[in-house]
Order: structure tokens, then sequence, then C-alpha cells
């Protein structure tokens, strides 16, 4: 205990130094904290998005299905199989078929995907339901971002053109039911989805699907032939290798601002046993071994972090607090160029095993470079450092 008072009454005397010290590192704590939130915010925004508009419990995926390749769409169908029939009929499932198409907006040719799926559906939490209704054309949905870039609207006339089976082209009149705001690009942008009945007669592929995605609550993998399972691990992987290496990018930074802070602590350290050797000297000559000195030292070091923990508390908690509940707005026309889910408002995420980690690694650095300085001592002789004398 006596340690601790004396290793607390010199670090306050150091005055000035201290709380500069102290302050950088509060600062580091609370930016490290809050930039690593912004990602995980990220990472639990985006895979919620996906999981909800797009990917709902996994896909099966026919074995042909290449997203990355649009040439393998016209051979990636197949027919609906059976043991997933029970559960499309119990709406636990949602077929989709994936045809390429061109379509003609404003008398320009822009190529497509045409996705055929269930008005019915309720796997997915997207406004199918529209595409029901009876209308005089061939009724169509589309996205936020395609119907800007299409200059489209509700209400809008479009012609699609598509080749079916047997490599014929055909062509049909659509008309724009509704427009959904969805953050998933990849069912937006150059996406038009039409019923799948629709979809099957117009191709000749009746009965036929690119993928079945199930929902949420069905738990048990069926083993398909012909067709591949992809559970939300592989379907959210590229979710989070960007995040990650965003997390890698976003680490150089903390390093230069900890070195910043952990030079400051050394050359602190530094100071105090160049100008306090008479007292380390009288420190051993009272009976203090050479270990309770080096610890003496080093406690008063590893004191900056504890006494940086508290500083951050008083001003960094209200701060991420209100990080949290308001977020950090984007643009619309910054978001949509992203090219993966990205919400308006980015809330961050913080969590116990964040606050305790960051607080782990910056204290276990400041103690070990603390610690680096003290080494000196063990090699001191008490006569030598009376006399003032440190080698």
């Amino acid at each position: 205990m006596l340690t601790f008072k004396l290793a607390y009454r010199n670090i306050k005397g150091a005055g000035l130094r201290t709380w500069l010290n102290v302050f950088v590192l509060s600062f580091t704590y609370v930016l490290i904290i809050w930039h690593q939130g912004l990602f995980s915010g990220m990472l639990k925004h985006s895979s919620h998005a996906v999981i909800k508009d797009e990917i709902a419990g996994g896909q099966y995926w026919h074995q042909n299905y290449d997203p990355f390749d649009p040439l393998s769409y016209d051979d990636s169908h197949g027919k609906i199989p059976d043991e997933l029939i029970g559960l499309i009929q119990e709406k636990k499932a949602a077929p989709v078929l994936i045809r390429q198409a061109a379509i003609y907006p404003e008398g320009r040719m822009q190529t497509i995907l045409l996705r055929g799926i269930q008005p019915e559906q309720t796997v997915l939490n997207i406004p199918t339901a529209k595409l029901g209704l009876k209308k005089d054309a061939l009724p169509v949905l589309i996205g936020k971002r395609m119907a800007k870039s299409t200059s489209l609207n509700v209400g809008d006339y479009i012609t699609i053109r598509w080749r079916d089976k047997q490599g014929t082209f055909d062509a049909i009149e659509g008309k724009i039911v509704e427009i959904m705001k969805t953050n998933v690009p990849t069912i937006d942008k150059g996406q038009l989805w039409i019923p799948l009945e629709n979809l099957q007669k117009m191709t000749g592929l009746k009965n036929q699907a690119t993928m079945i995605i199930v929902g949420q609550d069905v738990l048990e993998e069926v083993k398909v032939k012909n067709w591949k399972f992809k559970n939300q691990d592989f379907l959210l992987s590229d979710i989070s290798a960007m995040v990650k290496s965003k997390r890698v990018g976003a680490s150089i930074m903390y390093a230069i601002l900890l070195f910043l802070a952990m030079l400051a602590i050394f050359d602190t350290q530094v100071l105090a046993i160049f100008k306090r050797r008479k007292e380390i000297g009288t420190l051993m000559a009272l009976g203090m071994t050479r270990l309770q000195v080096i610890f003496l030292f080093t406690l008063e070091g590893a004191m900056h972090g504890i006494l940086a923990i508290c500083l951050a508390a008083v001003y960094g908690t209200p701060l991420l607090l209100y990080s949290a509940k308001h977020g950090i707005s984007f643009p619309t026309e910054t978001v949509d160029d992203y090219g993966f889910a990205f919400a308006e408002t980015l809330l961050p995420s913080y969590s116990v095993f964040l606050v305790l980690g960051t607080i782990f690694i910056v204290m276990t650095v400041v103690t070990i470079v603390s610690f680096l300085p003290t080494r000196k001592i063990a090699k001191l002789k008490p006569t030598e450092a009376l006399k003032g004398k440190i080698t």
C-alpha cells in the first residue's frame, strides 16, 4: 500500500507533464473504442440488412450458378427439388429464377437481371406483394437505385427483352408497380423483380429456379442433388472480409497514436530516473530492494494508464453514448456508391469485450514501456545513486 501511495504522490508531483500524458492516453482509449464501435456497427447493420432483404436463413444454389459469372446464368436453373416443395408451400422458402435481359429506358439499352419470385412469399422483407396485383402489363418491382439510374417511377412502362431456353429473343411491356427502399445494392442495381410464374412461362422453364431461399426459422440443412446449400456465414463472408480489412487499415492509425503516447511516457520515465537518482539511492539505503524500486517506477508509469481510464470515462462515456444513439449520417449519394449494404445513418455498436480489450491492450503496452527504462536500476549500487551517478 505504501508503494501505491508513494507512486501516486510522485506522478501527482510531476504536474502538467503527468496530465498531458494522461490526456493523450485517454484520447487513445476513446478514439480506439469509438472507431472500432463504428466497424462493429457497420458489420452488424450490413449483416442484418442482407439477411433481412436477400439471404434470409440461407440459399440453395443450382450447381451451375455463379453470381460472379453472368455467362453461367443461362445454364444455372433446374427443377425445384421435391425435398423443398413442402417448405415453399408453408412459405418457409422462396424459389427465385434469374435470367439475363435488357430494357430500354429513355430509348437506350441497358443490360439487367430478371429475378422471378413468388408475390406471396414472406421469406424476404421486400414488397413483392404488389407483383400479385393484376395489371395491364407485366408487373415490375425495382429498387431506389435502379429507379434513379433509369429515371423510372411508379406507373411507368418499360420494354423488356429476353431469351427463352431455346435462345429465341422475345419482348414484353412491363409496368413499374413499386419502388422498394433497400440498403442492399445486390438486389437493387441492375435488377428487375417480376412474378416467378410469369418468368417461367416467358422462358419456357416451367417449375424451375436458380436458387431457393429458406427462412431464418429453417435450421436443418437438406441434402439435395444438383443443389448446393450456402449458409449465412458463407453469404456474409464478403461483408466480414471488407470490415476486417477496414479494421486492419485503422490499426495503423491506432499504432501511431499509441506510439506517440508511449514515447511521451518513456521519456517521462527516463527523465524521472535521471532526476531522482539520489532518491533511488536513499530508498535502497533505507532497505528497499532493487526489485521494489523497479516496481515503484513501473507502477508510476502504469498509473498514467489508470488515470487515463478515469479521465476517458468522464468525457468519453457521454460522447460514446451520444454517438451510439444518434449515429453518423452520410449523404445518400455517398452511401449508394459504396457497393454494399450501408446505412445512411451508421450507429456504432460497443461491447464489453471491445471496451475491456482496448483497456487491456493499452495498459499492457503502457506497463511494458514504463518498465523498460527501469532496467538501469537493477545494475545500480546504492552508494553511486547517493552520489547521483547513473550510467
